[in-house]
């Protein structure tokens, strides 16, 4: 590990969200009730679990963009965060918002059901100045649902070299700002498909190679990740084997790890394989992002692997 001086410093843009969270054994028909087996509360959202997770396994980390303005689920989020350690100072309150909300139901064999509302104030907003936003920063990682308020921050990075991560778990338009701007852009695999409109991974890889010359990969639950190599060659990084219990925030603990990884100077391979070893280690935990791996966990867990 590096000394807290040069601890690599991320920046997170995205969307904060209040979740709820549900165990339960099945999902119910529709129209019946259903008790569920726990309940508990966290701060979500792709670049907030990120930043969590970050966080967690040393990284300093900065979270800029809307929250709503209602007290009580705004400083709910802002507590959980505080308390690891994230700087918020940078998230900006939007007058007459609904902080968003999610309903989350994580069922017996791990896998999540959502409803999510983000009120659509939360796109008027307006970012702290890029001179501050991007200062002392190594990397940046955002969302794709945050184009038209990141664009131009994540432009800035770029053009000051500093590496912007996207995480694109929604189907983008393939003319979308992002996915040129980006350094690496990472897609989810229902994502992937249903931009490049091809249901072949290693197709729709290619497919939007031909649009950006970013870093690409996609993430595909336990068969791993594909990505492309400096060659164009399609590679392989395979999942860890384990027995989900919460896949709620994996990719988002995934990006977070990676993001890291690519910001302490590690290549392309290992910086995934940190990103995969972190995303496992969460999946057998109940809990979000909060159930994501400390660095120790992570290094023991990929110090066992190689060692196989």
């Amino acid at each position: 590990m590096t000394d807290a001086k040069s601890r690599p410093h991320i920046l997170c843009l995205g969307i904060p969200t209040r979740d709820m969270l549900f165990r339960i054994g099945a999902l119910p028909a529709r129209g019946h009730k259903l008790p569920a087996d726990h309940f508990d509360q966290f701060s979500g959202g792709n670049a907030t679990n990120a930043a969590v997770a970050i966080a967690r396994l040393g990284g300093k980390v900065r979270l800029a963009g809307p929250i709503g303005d209602n007290p009580a689920d705004t400083q709910f989020i802002l507590d959980l965060l505080t308390q690891e350690g994230v700087e918020t100072e940078h998230l900006v309150r939007v007058a007459g918002a609904q902080t968003p909300m999610s309903s989350i139901w994580i069922d017996a064999g791990g896998e999540r059901t959502l409803v999510i509302y983000r009120d659509p104030k939360l796109w008027s907003v307006t970012l702290p100045d890029n001179d501050t936003l991007l200062d002392g920063v190594d990397a940046v990682l955002t969302e794709s649902r945050c184009s038209d308020f990141v664009a131009a921050t994540c432009a800035e990075a770029r053009r000051r070299d500093i590496a912007v991560v996207l995480d694109a778990d929604r189907v983008m338009a393939l003319d979308e700002p992002l996915l040129t701007i980006s350094s690496h852009v990472i897609f989810s695999a229902e994502a992937l498909t249903a931009t490049a409109a091809t249901g072949d991974l290693t197709g729709a890889l290619k497919r939007i190679a031909e649009l950006t010359t970013a870093f690409l990969a996609v993430t595909d639950g336990a068969e791993g990740t594909q990505w492309r190599d400096q060659t164009g060659q399609i590679r392989h990084t395979p999942a860890f084997p384990i027995q989900p219990v919460d896949t709620l925030g994996a990719g988002d603990v995934f990006h977070g790890a990676f993001a890291l990884g690519i910001s302490e100077g590690q290549d392309i391979s290992s910086a995934l394989r940190l990103g995969s070893a972190a995303a496992a280690l969460k999946c057998t935990r109940f809990g979000s992002a909060y159930a994501a791996p400390q660095r120790a966990e992570v290094e023991a867990l990929l110090a066992e692997t190689a060692a196989t």
